[in-house]
């Protein structure tokens, strides 16, 4: 999985590390949904845009950056990074996105956030990257550059969906991988790429870096929302 180029910051709560604060200063261009303009803040980096409802946005914030950024989007039957995820790809014609903030917050935020992903299935296309993990929606084919030992998941949101992969420790083949059901939790990658293939449908892959390394280290204190970086509870699919 890839990342960089333009970077989208969402509102989930946000620790920002070396990695991810590099990013955001290379990012062209550096985009926010509504919130995410308050972690950006903090960094001392303005985005081009702020999409969204704009109820997140604190008042220091928007005084900051002024109102030419803000694009008021007020609908409220579709999140804030759906409309900054449209507006990225479709306003602007980005052909790549990668957000950061886009999980670890309110349970109902990250399963949006997640359906939202899983709907697009823009493959490397759009990323969902964080300290320990990075997430995708492949629809078809796909090979993932992978190191030997990392964990990797899979899972649908749709039981018609039939799903292959290969490069992991435990393979599927042609098999069904809802989340309600029997998804592949807390596999292992046993070569450079993983191989997915996804039929009738997408399949959400999560590649898990573990803990962070010595590239990775905060470069501010977290923000007053803490999030833990620690290990989940898995159960491994054997």
């Amino acid at each position: 999985m890839t990342e960089g180029g333009s970077l989208l910051v969402a509102s989930a709560p946000l620790v920002w590390t070396t990695r991810l604060a590099g990013l955001a200063k290379l990012s062209d261009p550096l985009l926010a949904a509504d919130g995410g303009a308050n972690h950006l803040a903090r960094l001392g980096l303005r985005p081009v845009a702020v999409i969204g409802d704009l109820d997140s946005i604190s008042p220091a914030t928007r005084a900051w950056l002024g109102e030419e950024p803000l694009i008021h989007r007020p609908d409220q039957n579709r999140t804030d990074l759906d409309k900054a995820v449209e507006y990225a790809f479709g306003e602007l014609g980005l052909e790549r996105l990668t957000v950061v903030a886009a999980l670890g917050g309110r349970t109902d935020h990250d399963l949006g956030n997640l359906g939202l992903l899983a709907r697009l299935a823009l493959g490397e296309r759009l990323v969902f990257t964080g300290v320990d993990r990075m997430v995708l929606a492949v629809a078809g084919e796909a090979a993932l550059a992978a190191r030997l030992g990392e964990t990797w998941s899979f899972w649908t949101y749709d039981p018609s969906v039939r799903v292959t992969i290969d490069g992991v420790r435990w393979p599927v083949k042609d098999a069904r991988l809802d989340a309600t059901d029997r998804p592949s939790i807390s596999n292992e990658a046993i070569a450079d790429r993983v191989r997915v293939h996804a039929r009738g449908g997408s399949v959400v892959v999560m590649r898990w870096y573990g803990e962070c390394d010595g590239n990775e280290r905060s470069v501010q204190p977290p923000a007053q929302s803490k999030t833990r970086a620690g290990k989940n509870s898995v159960v491994r699919n054997i």
